[in-house]
């Protein structure tokens, strides 16, 4: 499942426009050792573009005027894209070469953006891979080189009916799948939910809670040379999906934006996947202290789940550079992390923000946090949105039964292979 608007645009399968712009692009060999070039000391100055989307590109605003208090002599004008047109015009502008100086880039869209060369290399000077999240910091990653900044991340926990959970006895939050499996079920038998879970029966975005079956079983979906989803640790944890409809655990039709909320507060859904932002749905709901939080289990792998969230990139034909990098780096600062959680309520990239008694005091975020450290994301290449759009298509069959897992595993991995990595 995925949260609606800006995180469902966010991670959509948007797959046109940007090859267009790839013949602009560099090889995907050769100096993957490079790193960015360094930026002057002293303070910003000069004129400072950002393309922001969503809320943050309306609340960017407040973040930027404090930059510039800092630095009188530099001006920072952002600039507001929504969600649903940001990949097209992000990719006209790289084509016709009228970039901002600083870009918001969903996590999936770098490596596409990447290879078309129109991305700085991110300044080892200004920025500390060891301060992220290891998964937050690996979306910006192609090729072995980075080129964006994590900016805030999200990853995802099962959200569960605390009443339903306990009135099925169920005393601890699952470890494995076996274990999780029989807690759906005897939500259902004992809790009274219609369902024991809701994952989302295919379409757009399913893959997200699909895929962290593949890292917990062991497997992955790219070995850094081939696609590896129809590998038997793959297939394996596609059968698994699978069985959530075969077994009656989860409803086959998929549910609209907006009804999972109120049916697992009332105890039809005994639980659902999704990330941070509903705590505040919920919650808003009337639902404060109705649902409690189960992190992912493990299978013969971790228990990882999937990250996701925006990066910051700068444009390498950017007429102000080194300013503009100082303005990411404000940005990744733990207090400026701190506050932009208090304003948008998007979770730090940088780790030691996490130590502020705002997030470290609150349970649910705790666990986020906690789950944070066993999270991956999808390969930053820039066919992945093709990807993911054939993978989701295939889960639908899953889900309806309509095919079996083993075939839809190996109609991913032909999908995938014939595809490619636009490398």
């Amino acid at each position: 499942m995925t949260r609606p608007n800006r995180r469902t645009v966010l991670l959509a399968a948007v797959t046109a426009v940007a090859l267009a712009a790839s013949a602009c692009g560099r090889d995907s060999g050769g100096d993957e050792g490079e790193a960015g070039e360094k930026v002057a000391q002293g303070k910003a100055t000069g004129n400072i573009t950002v393309w922001a989307m969503g809320t943050e590109g309306e609340k960017l605003s407040a973040l930027a005027d404090d930059f510039m208090k800092e630095n009188p002599d530099a001006k920072v004008t952002v600039t507001a894209v929504p969600w649903d047109g940001a990949h097209n015009k992000i990719a006209a502008a790289i084509a016709g070469q009228q970039t901002p100086d600083v870009t918001m880039l969903g996590t999936t869209w770098i490596g596409e953006f990447a290879k078309t060369g129109a991305l700085d290399v991110t300044p080892p000077d200004f920025v500390n891979k060891d301060d992220y999240f290891p998964g937050a910091w690996e979306t910006g990653v192609v090729d072995g080189k980075s080129y964006s900044v994590p900016w805030y991340v999200e990853t995802r926990l099962l959200f569960v009916n605390k009443a339903v959970a306990e009135k099925a006895g169920i005393t601890e939050a699952p470890k494995d799948w076996d274990s999780l499996k029989q807690a759906f079920k005897d939500m259902q038998a004992k809790g009274g939910a219609k369902w024991g879970t809701y994952f989302q029966p295919g379409q757009t975005g399913a893959w997200q809670s699909v895929v962290p079956f593949v890292w917990q079983n062991g497997g992955d979906i790219w070995d850094g040379k081939e696609f590896t989803l129809d590998s038997p640790e793959a297939t394996e944890a596609f059968e698994f999906y699978g069985s959530l409809y075969k077994e009656g655990l989860s409803s086959k039709d998929r549910l609209p934006d907006g009804e999972q909320e109120p049916k697992l507060l009332k105890g039809e859904i005994g639980s659902f996947v999704s990330g941070p932002w509903h705590i505040g749905l919920l919650n808003d709901l009337g639902g404060e202290g109705k649902y409690e939080l189960w992190p992912m289990p493990s299978g013969p792998g971790d228990a990882t789940s999937f990250i996701g969230g925006s990066n910051m990139s700068v444009f390498k034909n950017s007429k102000n550079r080194d300013s503009a990098w100082k303005f990411v780096s404000y940005l990744m600062k733990p207090e400026v992390q701190v506050k932009w959680y208090e304003t948008v309520n998007d979770l730090p990239a940088v780790q030691s923000a996490w130590d502020d008694q705002k997030l470290s005091g609150d349970e649910m975020l705790k666990t986020f946090g906690d789950q944070l450290d066993k999270a991956k994301a999808p390969p930053s290449i820039p066919t992945w949105e093709q990807i993911a759009a054939g993978m989701d298509t295939e889960l639908e069959k899953i889900a309806k039964g309509t095919e079996s897992a083993a075939d839809a595993a190996k109609a991913i991995q032909a999908q995938a292979t014939s595809i490619g990595t636009g490398g």
